[in-house]
């Protein structure tokens, strides 16, 4: 009997291939058109709840002026080897967040129910988060789809996409020691240079801004409870990323657009693509991952061109940094990628999806 799949938009939704409607699934469902999916309700668990010493800024990259462009053969950093459950494998992984302090990078290894810490040079992972089979006890995991390192609290802020919430991970306990935030169809993490946490909600098409001092819903700063294409409306926002000015930069994937947000605006305004989907370079194909310079140039993963595409401030159209070399698995291919980061010396990481693998495109000075 077929598996019907209940989109939070009122359409349909297949996770096995829509950017947006969560982790992959091994089976391929059979979708219908219907009514937003109830909010699924978690247990509740007591837990220990400290307050957040972090100053943590998303801000990670600062753009040397000088680089230009990237090397096209990309380089395996992790996974890369087949699909699976291994220590050397990813299974349709999604966010990644770069500790360049640790000489690592963090992914989420979504249909294993777990983050991984990938050190440079490695030919295998480490468990850092999860592991323990799909689950909602505390030292399980449910589809996770983002992390963020909280270094201050020796913590990762993990975005647990199947179980409806934001969780901490003690990484000295290995547990769950806090859930910040609950009844949250999150996809995406940021955190500012105060400590705050921004999350996206595609179930409510919201972006919203969450601190100790609040209670689980948060702050709306983006987005209409309906889904739309006006200036104040999101349709499915995915990744996020915030400057050091606190503006919002959040992936509107249905609307085929990058938006920002400036701190306390009511609206954003179109930063990348918003001229429909399609393959021109002042198009995007559902959008994913977002990450600004300095200068205010936009990286977002174009999903279905197979490329990750720069848009400079005030540009009618982008330009291709790496892909567009259409599906595949070479070294200048991807299947899907999902997230985007860079190191401190500019080197660029895409997080291939369906290759599950994180491919690193080195500068290119020549």
């Amino acid at each position: 009997m077929p598996v019907v799949v209940r989109s939070t938009y009122g359409s349909c939704c297949d996770p096995c291939c829509d950017p947006c409607c969560g982790p992959r699934c091994v089976v391929r469902t059979t979708t219908v058109c219907c009514r937003p999916a109830p909010v699924k309700v978690i247990k509740k668990t007591t837990v220990t709840v400290r307050k957040s010493r972090a100053k943590v800024t998303n801000f990670r990259f600062i753009v040397d002026k000088h680089i230009r462009k990237w090397k096209q053969n990309g380089l395996t950093i992790a996974g890369g080897n087949g699909c699976g459950d291994g220590s050397h494998q990813l299974w349709y992984p999604q966010g990644i967040y770069v500790d360049d302090d640790n000489q690592s990078v963090y992914v989420a290894d979504t249909s294993n129910h777990r983050i991984i810490q990938w050190k440079y040079g490695a030919k295998t992972g480490e468990v850092a988060a999860g592991g323990n089979e799909m689950g909602e006890e505390m030292n399980q995991l449910s589809g996770p789809i983002d992390v963020v390192v909280d270094k201050k609290d020796n913590s990762l802020i993990i975005c647990e996409h199947s179980n409806w919430r934001v969780v901490r991970w003690s990484r000295e306990r290995q547990i769950i020691e806090q859930i910040l935030m609950s009844s949250i169809a999150c996809l995406g993490l940021a955190m500012d240079s105060n400590g705050d946490l921004y999350v996206t909600d595609h179930s409510s098409v919201r972006v919203r801004r969450w601190n100790d001092g609040e209670t689980e819903d948060g702050t709306i700063i983006a987005g209409d409870y309906e889904p739309g294409y006006h200036a104040n409306q999101l349709n499915a926002p995915c990744y996020i990323f915030i400057d050091q000015e606190h503006s919002l930069y959040v992936t509107d994937t249905f609307n085929n657009r990058v938006m920002k947000w400036m701190k306390d605006a009511t609206e954003g305004i179109v930063v990348a693509g918003g001229q429909g989907g399609g393959t021109a370079l002042s198009q995007l194909d559902s959008p994913r991952g977002v990450i600004v310079d300095e200068f205010d140039n936009v990286y977002v993963v174009d999903v279905f061109n197979y490329r990750t595409v720069r848009w400079s401030k005030g540009a009618r159209e982008g330009s291709i940094v790496v892909g567009g070399n259409g599906f595949g698995n070479q070294p200048d291919q991807v299947g899907r990628a999902e997230d985007v980061s860079f190191d401190r010396q500019g080197n660029l990481y895409l997080v291939d999806s369906d290759n599950c693998r994180v491919l690193r495109f080195d500068v290119d000075y020549d």
